[in-house]
């Protein structure tokens, strides 16, 4: 029988924590995603490289700045 979805924004890591706690002990299957302006802003950062935007710092320098 398929429930109503219920869509949680946890503000917090604890707060994420406590509500897979809470699922796992009611047995309730639950999914981890990204919100997707996060996955939109990491995607159009790869076709920037992809396409030659951005720059490349060694990882010695990166600590420098």
């Amino acid at each position: 029988m398929n429930m109503e979805k219920i869509v949680m924004y946890p503000a917090t890591k604890k707060q994420l924590y406590v509500l897979k706690v809470i699922a796992k002990t009611l047995g309730i299957d639950y999914e981890v995603g990204y919100d997707p302006k996060f996955v939109s802003k990491i995607l159009q950062g790869r076709e920037d490289v992809k396409n030659g935007k951005g720059v490349k710092i060694p990882i010695e320098k990166l600590w420098n700045m």
